[in-house]
C-alpha cells in the first residue's frame, strides 16, 4: 500500500503504530492469530518478528485498541512478554489509544458562535 492508501475503516489521523514482544510459542498458533486479528475491522497492517519475537501492528486506535488485540492473542494462547519494557508500553499505548478515541468523539465548540435560534448573522 501506498503511503496514503489504507484500508477501509482507517482514517490516517487516527493512525497508531504499536510494537509488542512476545513470549516464546509455536509459531503455528502465532500464524493463526495473526490471520483473526489481520480481519479485525480499523486493522491498517500486522507483521511478525520471528527472530525479535515482536508483533507489529497499524491501526486506527478510534475503532480498535491495544486490549482488542491482546484479547484475540489470548484466545489463542499466547502471551505478550512480561518484562517491565513490554509493560510499560502497554500502559502507554492504553492511555493513547483512549485519548485518540476520546478527541475522535469530540465536539468542538466555540464561546463566540451565537446560540441556536437568535437569527442574528455575523
Amino acid at each position: 500500500m501506498s503511503q496514503n492508501e489504507h484500508r477501509p475503516g482507517v482514517a490516517e489521523v487516527n493512525l497508531v503504530v504499536r510494537h509488542l514482544k512476545l513470549e516464546l510459542i509455536d509459531i503455528a498458533k502465532i500464524n493463526a492469530a495473526l490471520e483473526e486479528i489481520d480481519q479485525l475491522y480499523g486493522l491498517d497492517g500486522v507483521t511478525f518478528d520471528e527472530k525479535s519475537l515482536v508483533l507489529n501492528l497499524a491501526y486506527d486506535a478510534s475503532r480498535l485498541c491495544i486490549d482488542g488485540i491482546e484479547e484475540v492473542l489470548k484466545n489463542h494462547n499466547i502471551e505478550v512478554s512480561h518484562d517491565w519494557w513490554t509493560h510499560f508500553k502497554e500502559s502507554y499505548y492504553r492511555f493513547v489509544d483512549q485519548n485518540v478515541k476520546d478527541n475522535a468523539a469530540h465536539q468542538p465548540w466555540s464561546c463566540h458562535k451565537t446560540p441556536p435560534g437568535t437569527g442574528r448573522k455575523r
